[in-house]
Formats: structure tokens, C-alpha cells, sequence
């Protein structure tokens, strides 16, 4: 075996029909000789017996590569686990879009097999730190790397906040809310909100109103070493979400602290992936004239 890798870790999507994509997919690795190990949650839930299992918080100190099969989703809750670690990870798409799961499941081995050889493009992929602050306590911490969106909740009434940015104001808003993007997360929900799209290896942070009060608000995009911060001062019901998976509920007076995580994610792509090429295929851009 000359690879660049040695132990391959497994996850898959929990509440999918993918078991069997699974245990093809160890088998195929331990035939060429990799040590594989499976995520216990993926093969309890997909009842994958006979494999080497760590829990997902621990396998970011075993595997050198990680292979996520799944959507997008998948990928985020994954990322945020091992980006820590520095660990890569290749995403194979069961899901519906598809933007970060690039290799599908109809060429998964033959993808595969040249990028465990050293045949591949590495991605570096900015993510964000979050804290709510409430008066001197940190009231709650996150990892997001689409997007951190402060909105409103139920009651379905415009929100009031300031926005700084390294400690110098920038400006006031009332609206639904403000979606504030990774590179990454520029073409979920801040795309739906009207932002640009950012290059994933863009260093870069895009703050998107979502329905502004005022027609003059507009997006910004800042340095990716930037620190944002959102001071509530009117809301009567408002929430912070973190790539739309994890949330906390906001009062007057807190405040939502942003900046980039320490160390980026890494996402291992076949030699032949092409960003643009996703645009136009998920995007369902124009063809060529």
C-alpha cells in the first residue's frame, strides 16, 4: 500500500438507508490494506458489526483521513468534530445537494482509491467561533462552519441590533435577522438572503441582512481575522443558530461574539474537482454559448 494514509474512519448519515454503502466501502479499504475504523454511532444505528469503533469525539485522535457518507449536513456536524484535529475529510454524497459531498455513491471506490494514493486537491475551509455573552458571563459557545444567524423566533416581529467589527461600530438594523457566512456557508442560507458568493478559500467573512427594514442595507464581506459582534436591543422573542443544527435564545442586551476558529477544515477533493463546475451544476447555471 503507498498511501499517504494508513487509518481510515467511516461516518455515515444515522437515519439513512446507507448500511450496506457502508460495510461495501470497509471492505474495499481493508482489501488494499487500510485500517479502518467506523464511527460507534454509525454502526450501532446502521448495524454494522465486526469493525474497529471509536466514538465520534475520540476518532479525531485515531484516523488520518475521514470518509463521510451523507449531505452536506453531514459534513458540517463531522467537521466541527475533527477539524480540531486537523484530520481531512472526504465527503461521499448521499444527500440531496451535494456542494461539499462531491463524490457520488456510483463512483465511490474508483474516487476513492486515487485520492487514498495522493491523487487528490486539498481544500482549506475557514470555520467560526461563537460565544453569547450575558452581562459578564459567557452564557454559550459554538463551532459553526456554514454560518452563525441571529433571527427572529416565534413571534414573528423585526429584531433590533448593532453590529461592530474589531470594537468599532458599524451600524444598526432592524430585520429579520443577519446571517454572517463563512466562504463556505455563502451558498446556503446567506445565498437565499441575497449575498455573494464567496470562493471557499477566500478568506473571508460575509454578513447578509435577511429582509431588512431599510432598502439600503446591504451585504459585507471582511477579513477573515475580523471579530463580529451583535448586541441585541430590541427583540421580543430571538434566537442565534449554528449552521442550522444547533440554537440558543437571545434577550435584550446579549451579545453574539464571531471570529475565526483556529484551525481551518481541510476537505480532500478527486484531482478533477472543479468549484465552478459545482456552481453551475447545483446553481443550475447556464450553459456555456
Amino acid at each position: 500500500m503507498n498511501s499517504p494514509f494508513k487509518t481510515v474512519a467511516l461516518v455515515g448519515k444515522y437515519d439513512s438507508d446507507i448500511g450496506e454503502s457502508v460495510l461495501r466501502l470497509a471492505r474495499f479499504l481493508v482489501h488494499r490494506g487500510f485500517q479502518v475504523v467506523i464511527a460507534r454511532q454509525t454502526a450501532e444505528k446502521l448495524d454494522i458489526p465486526g469493525y474497529r469503533l471509536e466514538n465520534l469525539s475520540d476518532i479525531g485522535k485515531v484516523a488520518d483521513v475521514a470518509i463521510v457518507l451523507g449531505g452536506d449536513g453531514t459534513i458540517l456536524s463531522i467537521t466541527r468534530v475533527l477539524a480540531p484535529f486537523g484530520v481531512p475529510i472526504i465527503g461521499v454524497n448521499q444527500g440531496r445537494l451535494g456542494f461539499l459531498t462531491d463524490i457520488s455513491m456510483e463512483e465511490m471506490e474508483t474516487e476513492l482509491a486515487d485520492i487514498l494514493k495522493g491523487r487528490y486537491q486539498s481544500e482549506d475551509r475557514i470555520l467560526l467561533e461563537a460565544r453569547v455573552i450575558r452581562g459578564q458571563e459567557t452564557l454559550y459557545e459554538a463551532c459553526a462552519f456554514n454560518d452563525v444567524v441571529v433571527s427572529k423566533a416565534g413571534t414573528g416581529r423585526l429584531i433590533e441590533f448593532e453590529v461592530s467589527i474589531d470594537e468599532e461600530y458599524v451600524y444598526s438594523q432592524r430585520s429579520d435577522g443577519l446571517v454572517v457566512a463563512t466562504p463556505t456557508g455563502s451558498t446556503a442560507y446567506a445565498l437565499s438572503a441575497g449575498g455573494p458568493i464567496l470562493h471557499p478559500t477566500l478568506d473571508a467573512i460575509a454578513l447578509v441582512p435577511i429582509c431588512p427594514h431599510t432598502l439600503s442595507a446591504r451585504p459585507i464581506a471582511v477579513n477573515g481575522d475580523s471579530h463580529v459582534e451583535i448586541r441585541i436591543v430590541f427583540a421580543d422573542d430571538c434566537r442565534a443558530h449554528f449552521d442550522g443544527q444547533k440554537h440558543v435564545d437571545l434577550v435584550v442586551g446579549d451579545r453574539l461574539q464571531i471570529y475565526r476558529a483556529i484551525k481551518p477544515a481541510t476537505l480532500l477533493h478527486p484531482l478533477d474537482h472543479s468549484y465552478y463546475s459545482t456552481l453551475r451544476q447545483k446553481l443550475h447555471w447556464g450553459h456555456q454559448l
